[in-house]
């Protein structure tokens, strides 16, 4: 039996969220969100096989930092 568990271990993949599950879960729209990443304020978004974005964790941190400044100036 093999003790060298890193080679044998699956990574966990961590979450991803769709386009239109964000949207839902902060009540923005794709056009807002899509702005949000043109102009950097959302990083390192990934994609899919059929380049759709896939936002992680990091990304949804992001986003509640934006929504949290923008609710501030209300």
């Amino acid at each position: 039996m093999n003790k060298n568990k890193t080679a044998a271990t699956k990574t966990k993949a961590k979450p991803k969220y769709k386009t239109q599950d964000i949207c839902r879960l902060f009540d923005i729209s794709k056009a807002t969100l899509f702005r949000w990443e043109r102009e950097g304020l959302i990083s390192n978004v990934s994609r899919d096989w059929r380049n759709w974005r896939l936002y992680d964790d990091k990304n949804l941190q992001e986003i509640k930092t934006i929504m949290r400044a923008r609710n501030a100036k209300r």
